[in-house]
C-alpha cells in the first residue's frame, strides 16, 4: 500500500471535536487550538458559563453545551446536540475530571466515588456513546483521554486520583484494541502539574518550588503545551498510533 502522506502543518480544517472539561484550563487550550486549525469545536462543560466560553473561542466554529458526564441523560441529550449543530463527530477529547485529595487511611468515601465516577465511568461513557457514534458514521475518528503523571508515578493523598488516571490508561488500550477495526485511535495523555487556573493556585509557594526540583526541566507544564500534543493526536500524522499514554511532564517520570 502507498503511503498516502499526511497534512504537514497539522490541519484539522472542518472536523467536530467534543471536548468535555472545555469552559477552561486545559479543555479550553486545547478548544483554541483546535478553532485555530480549522476544526468546528463542542465544549461540554458543567459550568453555567459554558456558552459564553465557546462564544469567546468562536462565535462561528464553537458552540458550549451544558453536560453532565456523571448523568446518562445529559450525555445523551449533549452528543444528539451536537450531531444536530455539526452533523457528525470526528474527535473526542475527554478532558473533565476532579482532584479530591486526602491520605490513604483518611480519604472518605464521598471522595473516591465521586473522583471514579467523573474521572474514570465519566470518561468511558462518554468514549462508549460517541464511539457507536464513530462506528455509525463508518470514517474512523480520533479520542484522546486526558490522564496524568499521577498514573505512573506515585504521590501523596492521591489514592483515588491516581486509581481513577491509572484506569484511564487501561481503558485507552483496550478501547484502542476493539475499535482499532473501525479505524478509530485511541490514545491518552499523562500531564505532569500544568499551570491552569487551578495549578496555579494549588502548586503556588514552596509546595510548588519544592516539587519542581524533583522534574529534570525544573518547571511545570503549560496548558498550551498539552493542547499540542492534543493536536497531534487528532490530527492524521497519528494515524499509526493507538492505545498509547504520551507523557509530558519534564522528565519526572524517567527517575
Amino acid at each position: 500500500m502507498e503511503f498516502q502522506g499526511f497534512d504537514k502543518n497539522f490541519n484539522i480544517t472542518d472536523r467536530v471535536a467534543v471536548i468535555t472539561g472545555g469552559a477552561s484550563g486545559i479543555g479550553k487550550a486545547i478548544a483554541d487550538l483546535y478553532v485555530e486549525k480549522g476544526a468546528k469545536v463542542a465544549i461540554l462543560d458543567l459550568k453555567e458559563d459554558v456558552v459564553e466560553a465557546a462564544k469567546e473561542i468562536s462565535d462561528e466554529h464553537a458552540i458550549g453545551v451544558k453536560c453532565d458526564i456523571t448523568n446518562d441523560e445529559s450525555m445523551d441529550q449533549s452528543v444528539s446536540k451536537v450531531r444536530e449543530v455539526f452533523g457528525r463527530i470526528d474527535i473526542l477529547v475527554n478532558c473533565a475530571g476532579v482532584a479530591l485529595l486526602d491520605d490513604a487511611e483518611n480519604i472518605s468515601d464521598r471522595y473516591w466515588q465521586k473522583t471514579i465516577d467523573l474521572n474514570l465511568t465519566g470518561s468511558f461513557k462518554m468514549c462508549q456513546k460517541i464511539g457507536n457514534v464513530m462506528i455509525e458514521q463508518g470514517n474512523g475518528g480520533k479520542m484522546i483521554n486526558l490522564a496524568s503523571q499521577a498514573a505512573i508515578i506515585a504521590l501523596d493523598n492521591h489514592v483515588a486520583y491516581g486509581a481513577s488516571k491509572a484506569g484511564i490508561i487501561g481503558m485507552t488500550k483496550v478501547l484502542a484494541l476493539e475499535w482499532a477495526q473501525y479505524g478509530i485511535n485511541v490514545n491518552a495523555i499523562s500531564p505532569t502539574v500544568v499551570l491552569t487556573e487551578l495549578g496555579q493556585k494549588a502548586w503556588a509557594g514552596e509546595k510548588g518550588e519544592k516539587a519542581k526540583k524533583e522534574i529534570p526541566l525544573g518547571r511545570f507544564g503549560y496548558p498550551e503545551e498539552v493542547a499540542a500534543i492534543a493536536l497531534f493526536l487528532a490530527s492524521d500524522a497519528t494515524n499509526l498510533i493507538t492505545g498509547e499514554n504520551i507523557v509530558i511532564d519534564g522528565g519526572n517520570t524517567i527517575k
